[in-house]
């Protein structure tokens, strides 16, 4: 990961929160820009903000919304930083593009660990245009492991850095079947629980919906019952 002053957007309506995240991620060498809302953390984002930690239940636009507008400026990682704990919010988070979540109150040193680990799979996954070598396909998709730049038919897929990583993963291995905890904690690099499995049910139908001509009936990603998902 290159060396330099990183940019981080923090949206919370409780000022408290900002000045931890500040006081934590500043210690750290960040930049923070501090939003209080998600109508100001959509119009705080632009190219230089390198991640967002948005809270959830914020005032007028929620940081659900504010991640799919987000989503449509950039492939920043986006860390979902709340009180609830409901699964369907964070299967709602990561449906509208959101990376990681991390409940409320959070450890000090958990939170600055996620953030650089979002970080670095951010830039080590950025595309570099160079003399792609390790070269994957199955069928006309085609991942430019070197690259890193995905392709279906010859016309290239924006995928996220978590998709990106899913998926070559999976294409690195074809027909080997990885389980939902497989995919986990070697994307992550977290302690899966049952609960996670939802996180990667999501994470799959992303995947699905941005590379399949028919998602329904899939014909990279397949599901195996019972056991997850493997690339054919």
């Amino acid at each position: 990961m290159a060396h330099k002053m990183f940019k981080i957007l923090a949206a919370d309506d409780e000022p408290d929160i900002l000045d931890i995240l500040e006081l934590l991620l500043g210690a750290e060498g960040f930049e923070v820009v501090r939003a209080s809302t998600g109508d100001q953390a959509v119009a705080y984002t632009d190219s230089s903000i390198d991640l967002c930690i948005l809270d959830v239940a914020m005032p007028g636009m929620d940081g659900v919304e504010a991640c799919r507008k987000i989503r449509e400026k950039t492939l920043a990682p986006i860390l979902f930083l709340t009180a609830k704990t409901q699964e369907e919010d964070k299967v709602a988070g990561f449906a509208a593009g959101g990376d990681d979540y991390l409940g409320k109150p959070f450890s000090n040193v958990e939170l600055v660990s996620r953030v650089k680990a979002l970080l670095r799979r951010y830039y080590e996954y950025r595309p570099t245009r160079g003399k792609g070598q390790r070269r994957y396909r199955s069928g006309e998709l085609v991942v430019d492991g070197e690259d890193k730049v995905v392709s279906v038919a010859g016309k290239e897929v924006v995928l996220t850095p978590i998709e990106y990583e899913i998926l070559e993963l999976m294409i690195r291995y074809p027909k080997k079947v990885f389980s939902a905890q497989q995919l986990y904690e070697s994307v992550w690099n977290q302690e899966y629980s049952y609960t996670e499995n939802n996180t990667i049910v999501v994470h799959i139908s992303n995947l699905r919906r941005k590379i399949e001509e028919d998602p329904r009936n899939p014909r990279y990603i397949k599901s195996m019952w019972g056991r997850g998902y493997y690339v054919e």
